[in-house]
């Protein structure tokens, strides 16, 4: 008896771990991670750094890239109130709850996207540089382009599910490194921890910040497609680094998997050149004012397929703290540590001084109205 009941033991453990096979695999295919060094470029780790993948709201950057350039040639102010459209205000969450017809600055819809990945000010963003979200994706791939973002299509403002939203590890580092190096002004920003907007608190999404040293930015991302992403950035003794993660299990594991890489590339990287930027102070709840062409890819590419695609639907981009996903942290440390080669510098040409060496000036005060 005793014999029977452990061979069926055996049997059911040997059927759970076939089970689970599926899921491992599918979380492994959409696995990559990339870290530099900012100010050189050097890249201290990469797996599968150029796979296209599902950047979610890490598609946020771009449209935050192109929202700084139009504050910077003037085009807007932090001031400038902008309309909701109904297009706007009807986006999935996570959101600010924005309604139709009303307005607002576009410092407070940067806020927004920082911390709370909000879809509804994306649009809202989009609509006012582009015109339209379509030709604003468009304007958006060709500054990918322009960057050499050169796996990269943008087809959504915002990341929500899109077959050709697609991006790589590599190409969201080259715009993180992009935002840093050519619109220093604002990237105190993105080290923005809470966000009160009309009376409410909205947390940023990016929990690592509070956790790891140095960090200061930048941006989460997570549609059921894609996995929990994550691009950022840390600064310690001489040395910024920018680490990006697609494909993480749960927020815990994907955080917990970000530490450790820029842990090792800090530990192994000489930090002899200047700052890119030093990091902000840390930055205090902010408070929004009271009164409110490129060609195109013609298909998706090869590493996706379709069941990755209709679990996607109707997904937003809230991350819980006590989300522990399949696999936990352990079983995540685990998956990628056998095949995760040492940090190693690759050459790279490095950013001009005349960009590598600017700044970060203090947060722009608050206004009190």
């Amino acid at each position: 008896m005793v014999g029977f009941v452990a061979r069926s033991a055996a049997v059911l453990c040997a059927c759970l771990a076939l089970a689970l096979l599926p899921a491992r695999a599918e979380a492994a295919s959409r696995y990559a991670a990339y870290v530099i060094d900012a100010r050189t470029g050097e890249v201290l780790h990469e797996e599968n750094a150029n796979q296209r993948l599902y950047p979610a709201s890490l598609t946020k950057l771009m449209t935050l890239y192109l929202t700084f350039r139009s504050l910077d040639r003037g085009e807007l102010t932090l001031d400038t109130r902008l309309p909701v459209s109904s297009y706007a205000a009807s986006q999935s969450p996570t959101k600010l709850g924005l309604t139709t017809g009303s307005r607002i600055r576009v410092e407070d819809a940067v806020l927004g996207l920082v911390t709370q990945s909000a879809n509804d000010a994306s649009v809202v963003l989009a609509e006012t540089i582009g015109g339209n979200e379509t030709r604003f994706t468009r304007m958006m791939t060709q500054q990918a382009r322009a960057l050499g973002m050169s796996r990269t299509n943008f087809t959504s403002t915002n990341g929500l599910p899109d077959p050709d939203n697609v991006s790589t590890a590599h190409d969201m580092a080259v715009l993180a490194r992009a935002l840093i190096n050519d619109y220093p002004q604002y990237y105190p920003y993105f080290a923005t921890k809470n966000f009160r907007y009309r009376g409410r608190n909205f947390p940023n999404h990016n929990r690592l910040m509070q956790s790891y040293a140095g960090m200061d930015g930048m941006k989460t991302g997570y549609i059921r497609a894609a996995g929990y992403n994550l691009v950022a950035s840390a600064v310690r003794g001489r040395t910024r680094l920018i680490g990006v993660i697609f494909g993480g299990t749960s927020p815990i594991a994907r955080n917990a998997g970000m530490a450790e890489l820029l842990d090792e590339a800090f530990e192994s990287h000489e930090g002899t050149g200047t700052y890119v930027a030093e990091a902000p102070a840390a930055a205090t709840p902010r408070v929004a004012s009271p009164a409110f062409q490129p060609p195109l890819p013609d298909r998706r590419p090869d590493t996706l397929d379709e069941p990755l695609l209709a679990a996607a639907e109707g997904e937003g981009d809230a991350e819980a703290d006590d989300s522990a996903g399949t696999d936990g942290i352990g079983a995540m440390i685990a998956m990628h540590a056998a095949a995760r080669p040492k940090a190693q510098r690759v050459a790279y040409d490095p950013v001009p001084s005349a960009l590598a060496d600017i700044p970060l000036p203090k947060p722009r005060p608050l206004r009190r109205r």
